[in-house]
């Protein structure tokens, strides 16, 4: 198939839908900003993030009545070249381990009042190894992004999203050089904790998938499906969705930004209602971000995946939206305002 032809069509179409920002919203953001007992500017960048709520739910006054994060999981057949220091058998395990409430993204959650919701994308059916082939083809992959866009069939005013897959930062840095250009061997990292020899493998595999599909590598949603995986594909999917339904999106950490980088790819408008929820330590992240144009909320040296990050940032948003909301204004509480 062309580029032009379907199923990619249909995604292109979508793309091209996406609705534009609410500046009466953001007006209303910022003339009640002005009138709450505090300097202008004071609270900084916890001003901006309500401002970013406003403009992308088109709310005079935004809410976070129902955040929502949302992890996916998939598998890879990259895996077996020995690029990850964990077994492909830890995918299913941390299904397990998240349906109990014992991961770390569970306790964040609960901490934070978010709802949590986990989308197993064929966990034990690994894509193709993208060293010998795609990993998948294009009529799967627009069918795993329309997965993906079920993440906001059920209603949410935020979705935070991230991922889970062995496997999966050689497969997010693949797509980076494919849409990108430069040496592999500067945007992998260590991913679940392999060391230099895995460091080498994780390059190398990167560089012979990039050899194996040179000449179809101009379009980014073929990137998207001959090197991405299921999770990958379906978070693309989700950041669209909710464009479409203008719901803010907050991207956790290096493997979720790989398929906003794909969106971005297609449109340079795609990724605005979206924030980087913090700089991971993973790989070039920190290139990769300012490539796209986002400055991440938090810098905590994480690197675990699972939403984790995003869900932290969605903590600080929320404390940025009650002070917006619920701080007295200068005349409820007969305080002089600025002269």
């Amino acid at each position: 198939m062309t580029a032009d032809s379907a199923p990619f069509a249909d995604i292109r179409r979508l793309v091209a839908e996406m609705p534009g920002p609410d500046e009466d919203a953001l007006a209303a953001v910022r003339a009640r900003d002005a009138v709450l007992t505090k300097p202008a500017g004071a609270l900084g960048r916890l001003e901006t993030l309500v401002e970013w709520l406003a403009v992308w739910q088109g709310k005079a006054t935004p809410t976070l009545d129902r955040p929502l994060v949302c992890v996916f999981a998939g598998s890879h057949g990259v895996t077996a070249r020995g690029v990850s220091a964990f077994p492909d058998a830890v995918n299913r395990q941390m299904l397990d381990n998240f349906s109990a409430g014992g991961a770390a993204i569970n306790q964040l959650c609960a901490a934070y009042g978010l709802g949590f919701k986990v989308f197993d994308l064929a966990i034990d059916l690994p894509t193709g190894d993208i060293c010998e082939g795609p990993a998948l083809d294009e009529k799967a992959t627009v069918a795993t992004m329309a997965f993906g866009m079920e993440a906001v069939a059920a209603g949410t005013d935020c979705l935070a999203i991230g991922e889970m897959g062995i496997g999966n930062t050689t497969i997010a840095a693949a797509i980076y050089c494919a849409l990108w250009g430069g040496e592999p061997a500067i945007m992998v990292g260590p991913g679940t904790g392999v060391a230099a020899a895995g460091l080498a493998r994780k390059a190398e595999a990167i560089a012979l998938a990039l050899k194996t599909h040179a000449g179809h590598l101009d379009d980014p949603l073929g990137v998207l499906a001959r090197l991405g995986g299921r999770e990958i594909a379906a978070m693309a999917g989700a950041i669209l969705a909710a464009r479409l339904q203008r719901i803010p999106v907050v991207l956790d950490g290096y493997v979720s930004t790989a398929a906003a980088a794909v969106l971005y790819a297609l449109d340079p408008h795609a990724l605005d209602h979206c924030v980087a929820g913090h700089l991971s330590v993973e790989g070039a992240h920190a290139e990769v971000l300012e490539r796209l144009g986002l400055e991440p909320i938090l810098s905590l040296g994480m690197r675990l995946g699972e939403a984790s990050g995003a869900a932290l940032a969605l903590g600080v948003i929320k404390g940025a939206l009650a002070c917006h909301r619920d701080m007295a204004t200068f005349a409820q509480a007969g305080v002089a305002g600025p002269s």
